[in-house]
């Protein structure tokens, strides 16, 4: 099995996994949340431990073992993103499921399970992007401060949504243009969904234009933005001058 239908499996099983729990469960709330984070992050490991025992691993629901540092091949695990959107009954959490080699994001896939969506980063195309009013997304429970001037900038509605991999896919889908964050990420919860735009012909970076690297001591990314190069651009500019 190839890294990327390792991925594509991992992702896409624990989140059926995840589906049917919350559609079962007696649980609600953040007690189902947290129990999700554990159905989903067990049957992952699992998968690794069985296909790659010899890699590494980062998931956000374990505990993290330094000697991933020394690693080349790096599995970084999200596998509940959005956990407060999945207790909620909202459809704008994912699975992610990252390889990153030599600290670049290698392999990604990203499952929207309650949309019914899958993404691959060697199994997706550039989009097409509408002609209208550019659509910037923004974190639905904090949105950075400056959005609202960057959104007047290029001209753009901002929709807030869930999930930094919900908000990726949107714009790998062609259904929004932008997303901005600038409130602290952990590596876990963009290193999929950057190596799925990557792969999809968009831009992706961190504010000051570096390339999102993982594998980090410091697993905390404060700021990225995925989207058009173009409106990227503008973003990165305005990011310069401030």
């Amino acid at each position: 099995m190839t890294d990327e239908d390792l991925a594509a499996h991992l992702a896409e099983e624990a989140g059926r996994l995840l589906v049917a729990q919350r559609r079962g469960a007696i649980l609600e709330g953040a007690a189902l949340g947290q129990a999700g984070d554990q159905v989903a992050n067990a049957f992952i490991l699992a998968g690794l431990a069985e296909w790659r025992p010899g890699d590494a691993i980062l998931s956000e629901e374990s505990p993290d073992d330094r000697a991933r540092l020394a690693a080349s091949r790096v599995w970084i695990i999200d596998p509940l993103d959005g956990t407060r959107e999945y207790s909620e009954g909202r459809d704008d959490w994912a699975v992610h499921v990252a390889l990153a080699v030599d600290g670049a994001p290698k392999v990604g896939t990203v499952a929207l399970p309650a949309q019914g969506v899958l993404f691959r980063s060697d199994r997706v195309e550039r989009p097409v992007f509408g002609e209208g009013r550019p659509k910037m997304l923004v974190s639905r429970t904090r949105p950075p401060a400056e959005v609202a001037e960057i959104a007047a900038l290029l001209g753009a509605e901002l929709v807030p949504m869930g999930s930094a991999g919900a908000k990726a896919m949107a714009i790998v889908a062609g259904a929004a243009d932008l997303y901005y964050h600038a409130g602290g990420q952990h590596e876990w919860d963009n290193c999929a969904p950057a190596a799925v735009a990557l792969g999809a012909g968009l831009h992706a970076s961190r504010l000051d234009g570096s390339p999102l690297r993982y594998n980090r001591p410091d697993t905390c990314i404060p700021d990225l933005v995925i989207g058009r190069p173009d409106l990227a651009a503008k973003v990165l500019s305005f990011c310069a001058q401030r």
